[in-house]
């Protein structure tokens, strides 16, 4: 113990000092040096938001569950009550989505609709920045000490001249101010935060984006459909902070898991979440056109919500590099939104509002396409390739089979099911 006179402290022979002040000056000195083992902050309890924000956070998750949810019902039902029947007592066809965009465009409905549903989108991003900017220089301490203390064993690798696509760089994306990859200062995790504790908003707190429930449902139904398949190591594409990682590490102990992302200050928070959560994730910066990782490398490779935000021509090649990366046997499972030939016309005008309204230009493009004869053209075999809509864990946490596509009372994409495509690789 430390006396506080003028008592020499000696401990195991050793001397610490003349006197009990001398001896805690030394005492901090050897804590100085000694190895870096401390616990690492979580990042996400930083940002805390006033009275009035976090009222405002709540309208606004609930303006944005009226304008995605309700809303969305009513003009589905005044376009089949009122405007479809005088369009087709004028000899109009709506039998495709398109026809069903041209008849609502002039609609007052519509526009309301439109109105809300974008300006709803827009504040639950905007609703976290006040607190973001408050907390952004203890958030930063945290990344860095993340880096450096390093205590579960993950990585994080950025380069200083990466370029960022211009699909990405050309628009705010989701509507999200900044996107994915804008930096204010250095090692910045400001965009990473808006997105994370914004889609919390966006979400009205469901988790099915925000904590990983797409991972639980694919990984689920991996165990159930493939029993042989045993990944050692595998990716997530366009991976953001990496919260679509940590069920997969959980399903498949002892899995090395990476994630690539453009976005530096999105790699920056998910290395500081998942040190401090004690699980080793592998973050790199780093374009899933063409990625550094050697042939065969993978025994799973993943993603979720991320093909439709690029163009038709990226994922030809994304999915060519899933194939070069992915071992004999290896399976690719991406989550998506489902083609057009595989849901009505009223659905199709749904999903591909966001093309024109919500700054996500590769939208209806993608959904153009067909997912099977996507992976087929990148190399994979046809028999081995599929479309599915997965049961959410949520709504029916007893079944781990996917849905027949003609099954009576079969449940939407994001409402009951979620649509994934992918492929195993042959051995």
């Amino acid at each position: 113990m430390l006396l506080f006179d003028d008592t020499p402290w000696v401990q195991n022979g050793v001397s610490y000092g003349d006197t009990a002040i001398q001896a805690m000056e030394d005492l901090m000195s050897l804590l100085e040096r000694a190895p870096k083992t401390s616990h690492i902050a979580d990042i996400e309890a930083i940002p805390v938001p006033t009275h009035d924000e976090y009222a405002r956070q709540r309208f606004c998750s609930l303006l944005r569950r009226h304008a995605i949810q309700e809303f969305p019902a009513a003009l589905e039902a005044d376009f089949n009550e009122r405007v479809a029947p005088a369009l087709k007592a004028q000899g109009e066809t709506l039998d495709n989505w398109r026809a069903v965009d041209k008849a609502l465009r002039g609609e007052n409905l519509y526009r309301f609709y439109s109105t809300l549903r974008y300006n709803a989108q827009e504040m639950c991003f905007l609703s976290v920045q006040d607190e973001v900017e408050r907390a952004l220089p203890e958030m930063i301490e945290v990344v860095r000490a993340a880096v450096d203390l390093n205590p579960a064993g993950g990585s994080l690798a950025l380069s200083l001249d990466f370029e960022i696509p211009p699909y990405v760089t050309a628009l705010d994306v989701h509507l999200t101010p900044g996107c994915f990859h804008t930096e204010y200062t250095a090692d910045d995790v400001a965009q990473a935060a808006v997105i994370s504790l914004g889609s919390r908003v966006f979400t009205a707190q469901q988790s099915h984006r925000s904590w990983g429930g797409v991972a639980k449902v694919v990984s689920r139904w991996i165990k159930h459909e493939y029993p042989d398949l045993q990944p050692k190591r595998m990716l997530d594409l366009g991976t953001t902070s990496g919260k679509n990682l940590l069920p997969y590490v959980e399903a498949f102990p002892g899995v090395e898991a990476h994630g690539i992302d453009v976005g530096a200050p999105l790699l920056r928070y998910g290395h500081a979440l998942a040190e401090h959560a004690g699980v080793p994730l592998h973050f790199s910066q780093q374009n899933a056109e063409k990625t550094n990782f050697p042939d065969a490398h993978f025994d799973l490779i993943v993603s979720s919500f991320f093909f439709h935000e690029v163009p038709v021509w990226a994922t030809r090649k994304i999915l060519a590099e899933c194939h070069r990366m992915l071992k004999p046997g290896g399976l690719i499972v991406h989550q998506e939104l489902p083609a057009h030939d595989l849901v009505d016309v009223w659905e199709n005008y749904f999903w591909n509002w966001d093309t024109r309204n919500n700054n996500e230009p590769s939208y209806t493009a993608f959904r153009d396409q067909d997912p099977i004869e996507l992976c087929v053209k990148a190399g994979f075999d046809r028999e081995n390739s599929f479309a599915l809509i997965l049961p959410d864990v949520g709504a029916y946490p007893d079944r781990s089979n996917a849905f027949a596509w003609e099954e009576p009372g079969r449940p939407r994409h994001g409402r009951g099911g979620w649509y994934v495509f992918g492929s195993r690789k042959a051995f």
